[in-house]
């Protein structure tokens, strides 16, 4: 495809509301009991249909999932406190959650069971870890009713707009457009940066300095578009747009719509979706075949696969791969 330039006015433009979630409470268990079986922590893009699979599924009459947001209070107690101390910095995005997950494991202090991820990072582990699909989400751009930036794009010209490619987002260093990449360690990030041909070690280098993952100093909180004024660009999931929209989930949406890309337009059950991917939860290898991870995560038959229509409430796809366990770090 030919490359179109992408036309912007010289005036500054009004910058949107406030980032990032600021002040949100976040939606940790609750009810009984209040410490479950597997606590688990890590991505932005599904902590809301994990919260509704933890209130979905029992096992023996109890609830056994406690899905902990990636953003709220600064403290995590995923634990009973007469056990042991689990009292953590609440971890943020996929990256963050592994980290804790591996933290966790290699202490051996059993305050966390499981991550969500929504990326694959089959970099190795030790102890090794399970990336176990359960859902499908697709990922597009995010701009403002307002903004000259075309509603209709090609991945030919995402790819150029994260590149920098003056073309399309002008020069530096006053840009015409701002690009925008989630917070670091965010699953979406890494995704979206695998989408369009770059790797975070250059985006951290500055070898793309139209790429921004800060308004201000505070960090782009991913799948909140309050952050959008009429000249910047940001990735979004679409599960995480529909179910805003329905208002399943708090709607931190703002300004924003979502863009058509290669002539495909955002739905709410996306798996036709071109720019897809699926989202998981990561568990020890180790705990493949014992309960409760076999029970609530394993197999196209576990707790979390039979619960289609939670996916599909939080404006997922079923992944036809549910509960596989193929994907093991070595």
């Amino acid at each position: 495809m030919n490359k179109k330039k992408i036309a912007f006015g010289v005036s500054a433009f009004a910058l949107a509301a406030t980032v990032a979630g600021a002040g949100l409470a976040a939606a940790d268990p609750s009810g009984a009991p209040t410490y479950r079986q597997l606590s688990g922590v890590g991505s932005d893009t599904t902590q809301d249909v994990m919260n509704g699979m933890a209130a979905a599924i029992t096992v023996g009459g109890q609830r056994v999932i406690g899905s902990y947001d990636s953003t709220g209070s600064a403290n995590i107690t995923t634990k009973d406190p007469a056990n042991g101390n689990c009292t953590m910095a609440r971890p943020n995005g996929s990256g963050a959650g592994r980290s804790a997950l591996l933290t966790s494991l290699q202490a051996g202090n059993g305050c966390l069971d499981f991550a969500r991820s929504s990326s694959l990072n089959l970099a190795a582990a030790a102890p090794g870890l399970t990336y176990v699909p359960f859902a499908v989400d697709g990922v597009t751009y995010a701009i403002t009713p307002g903004s000259a930036i075309p509603r209709k794009l090609s991945l030919t010209d995402l790819k150029a707009i994260y590149h920098c490619d003056p073309n399309y987002v002008g020069s530096g260093p006053n840009y015409a457009m701002t690009v925008y990449l989630p917070q670091a360690g965010s699953g979406t990030r890494s995704f979206w940066e695998s989408q369009m041909g770059i790797t975070d070690a250059d985006v951290v280098a500055g070898i793309y300095p139209c790429i921004k993952d800060k308004k201000g100093t505070t960090p782009v909180q991913e799948h909140d578009g309050r952050l959008l004024d009429d000249k910047s660009i940001v990735p979004f999931s679409i599960a995480q747009y529909q179910s805003q929209s329905s208002q399943t989930i708090a709607d931190l949406r703002g300004r924003a719509i979502l863009g058509t890309v290669d002539g495909t337009a955002p739905t709410v059950l996306n798996s036709g979706f071109g720019v897809k991917r699926d989202v998981y939860n990561v568990i020890p290898t180790n705990k493949v075949a014992t309960a409760p991870w076999s029970t609530v995560f394993v197999g196209a038959n576990s707790e979390i696969c039979k619960q289609t229509s939670v996916i599909n409430t939080y404006g997922f796809a079923a992944s036809p791969n549910c509960g596989d366990t193929t994907k093991q770090t070595p």
